[in-house]
């Protein structure tokens, strides 16, 4: 092998600089696509310069990844050039698989796998740290990435593919709801942060008619009967605001509030008979059953209201919801000294769980952490229902979603008890919190 003269000192010197330059875009084009839009965003809000520079190369990713992959390809088949000619020189034309191995193995771990295992381990530094580098390098190749995006445009819709209308699939919420269901595997964000966050998240989604407390269950009160009835029942109920009803339940015409009835009491002296119910009772807040959770979170907001009847499309009464209720669909239950739990679900010792028929599948989800589809039916016996296609008989098992539920209990058409088994295994039920 003849000795290195100075103008192959300076072309090997040449394929260490291309080398270092791929380096430098592959490390940029993982830490660009990798680094959080979210942190980046808020560091650019804290008044961080370098920041700001990731946010405005990240906005157009496509512009950004052209001119990455751009200069990348130059520098590597320039590199590539080199080193052919450097080995030819060197050794012969024998030397062309030479250089290929060589240069192949230079790339991928210095040009390629180590650049970018940095990168994934410290995305966000260095994201900033290219940055001010990157805005020049992608300003330069403008002009020809804006013509291979045209190309590349052009080329997708030949075989129907539409990029424009592609590029945003996911909305931002089901974005972050991928996002906190992934920490939370990961174990980075607890259970209950990510109820909370997710609960949030499906305000828009959930109708009223999915947490009202049914019809069956409202406590209401007759203002027919005598007054000193009703006032005794108001006064037992644990609730502070009751419907009042005039001889049939669907002709509501107030809701009576604890303190109104409370300070009646004390202008009349206790006298009961002396109160007229009709006259210190609320107008009544009638909600479609349709409405979404955050559509009627800003009715109570705008209304100044805490209490709504739900009713259907022919104005029937279906249940009544709050504004705790809403409420706890985000924070979890709610329980004052007046409340009782609702014992509803009861984990076995063989690792199964025994539901009432009438828990909700959201709440039964919440309890313990499954992931059970509620897009069908709202109850837990609902469900069952759904999937069978039938009104099951006591004893009755069926498997899907990867339980398997076995009838328990049955009143007339209504199923009021239910065992439930993960089908992977009898393993010892999570903790929970009884609803």
């Amino acid at each position: 092998m003849p000795p290195l003269d100075a103008s192959a000192w300076l072309t090997a010197g040449g394929i260490v600089l291309l080398l270092m330059m791929s380096a430098f875009f592959s490390g940029s084009e993982t830490a660009l696509t990798a680094t959080s839009r979210a942190r980046m965003h808020k560091l650019e809000t804290d008044g961080d310069r370098a920041a700001a520079a990731v946010n405005r190369l990240i906005r157009d990713r496509e512009r950004l990844i052209g001119a990455i992959l751009l200069g990348n390809n130059l520098v590597n088949i320039l590199a590539s050039a080199l080193a052919t000619s450097l080995f030819i020189r060197l050794l012969g034309e024998g030397a062309v698989a030479i250089a290929t191995i060589v240069m192949t193995t230079l790339v991928v771990i210095f040009a390629e796998v180590a650049p970018k295992t940095l990168a994934i381990a410290r995305s966000d530094g260095f994201a900033m740290l290219v940055a001010p580098v990157m805005r020049w390098i992608v300003f330069v190749f403008a002009p020809v990435t804006r013509v291979v995006q045209l190309i590349v445009r052009g080329a997708l819709r030949l075989v129907g593919v539409d990029v424009d209308k592609d590029s945003a699939v996911l909305s931002a919420s089901e974005e972050l709801r991928g996002a906190i269901d992934l920490h939370h595997v990961e174990g980075r964000v607890d259970r209950e942060a990510r109820d909370l966050i997710r609960g949030a998240l499906d305000l828009d989604e959930i109708r009223i008619e999915e947490i009202m407390i049914h019809r069956k269950s409202i406590e209401m009160l007759d203002v027919t009967r005598p007054a000193d009835e009703v006032i005794a029942a108001a006064l037992k109920s644990r609730h502070t605001r009751l419907p009042l009803y005039r001889g049939d339940p669907d002709n509501i015409i107030g809701v009576l509030h604890a303190k109104d009835l409370l300070r009646a009491l004390w202008d009349a002296e206790g006298k009961a008979e002396a109160i007229d119910l009709a006259a210190i009772a609320r107008k009544p807040y009638f909600a479609p059953e349709t409405t979404t959770l955050q559509e009627q979170l800003d009715a109570f907001k705008r209304k100044r209201e805490h209490f709504a009847l739900v009713v259907d499309e022919y104005g029937a009464i279906m249940g009544l919801v709050t504004l705790e209720d809403i409420l706890e669909e985000i924070v979890g239950e709610i329980e004052d000294e007046y409340d009782s739990p609702v014992q509803g679900v009861r984990p076995q010792a063989d690792g199964s769980v025994t539901v009432d028929g009438d828990v909700t599948i959201r709440d039964l989800n919440r309890a313990m952490d499954w992931s059970l589809p509620d897009e069908e039916a709202v109850t837990v016996a609902g469900l069952v229902i759904h999937e069978a296609q039938s009104i099951p008989d006591v004893g009755q098992t069926f498997s899907f979603h990867g339980m398997r539920f076995r009838i328990l209990r049955k009143r007339r058409n209504q199923i009021t008890a239910i065992n439930i088994l993960p089908i992977e295994g009898a393993t010892p039920a999570p903790d929970y919190k009884d609803i």
